[in-house]
């Protein structure tokens, strides 16, 4: 069990407690928040390890590395058991859309997938929430059926809650990927010594709720299940790309190159 937002986020603490009870649970998290790390190798510089207790007393494995270098240290024999599982989360705030090429839970889940491990990502759609509780039990729930029933090999399962009590949740939805719209704005400022430096700031994204989407689901009080293939090939613009004759179109290379 890993995710993004830091071995003392609670959100890690309830989906570990919800998980206990499928089997045994090892937590190996990154030490600090890395959200929107985006799917990370660390390979310039040394990964270290610490043991270290939860909130609760039970042990875990600390990291200086990312989400996905957590995922990889564990299946690469940090871990030296068997992993037959890997949950990332829960998240604070949704992974949605386009998220997931950004989202530090999601590329955990796609770290695991790459390692031929079945994976569940879970976020909540909430960045104030204090109780994580109910999308513990729902990510367990998830990460149960993926124990029972397996997944096919190169998919992963995102799952996205509404911040909302458990009687209030309509139910699941299986979902596709909707489109986010982000609201990213550039702020300039210069520093002390007079050179200028720059924050990517902005309002929270918001989406379009097609009805079939995760972010349908989750603005109408669903839990979405979106499965997720690493292979993002365009298949329909492969015979497209044959048309474009690329090979008479070459550019040729100057003498030395």
């Amino acid at each position: 069990m890993t995710n993004d937002d830091g071995i003392r986020a609670p959100g890690l603490l309830a989906l570990k407690n919800a998980c206990s009870k499928l089997g045994k649970v090892t937590v190996l998290a990154p030490a600090r928040n890395w959200s929107a790390s985006g799917h990370v190798k660390t390979m310039h510089k040394p990964l270290r390890l610490e043991e270290m207790l939860l909130d609760d007393g039970t042990p875990a494995l600390s990291t200086t590395g990312a989400p996905s270098d957590a995922v990889a240290l564990a299946l690469l024999g940090a871990i030296p058991e068997p992993i037959d599982l890997v949950v990332s989360g829960v998240n604070e705030g949704a992974n949605l859309g386009h998220d997931v090429t950004y989202s530090g839970t999601v590329t955990a889940a796609m770290e695991a997938t790459i390692f031929g491990v079945k994976a569940v990502a879970v976020s909540l759609d909430s960045r104030d929430c204090e109780d994580f509780t109910v999308a513990a039990m729902w990510g367990a729930q998830v990460a149960r059926a993926v124990l029972d029933q397996g997944l096919p090999r190169d998919v992963l399962l995102n799952v996205n809650l509404p911040p909302l009590p458990a009687d209030r949740i309509a139910g699941v939805q299986i979902t596709r990927m909707g489109l986010r719209i982000y609201r990213d704005e550039l702020t300039e400022r210069v520093d002390p010594r007079g050179r200028p430096y720059y924050w990517i700031v902005g309002q929270e994204p918001t989406g379009i709720e097609d009805e079939g989407t995760d972010i349908w689901a989750v603005a109408n009080d669903y839990v979405s299940v979106t499965p997720i293939q690493l292979d993002l090939t365009a298949y329909k613009l492969m015979d497209c790309l044959h048309d474009w004759d690329l090979a008479d179109k070459g550019i040729e290379a100057d003498e030395g190159c």
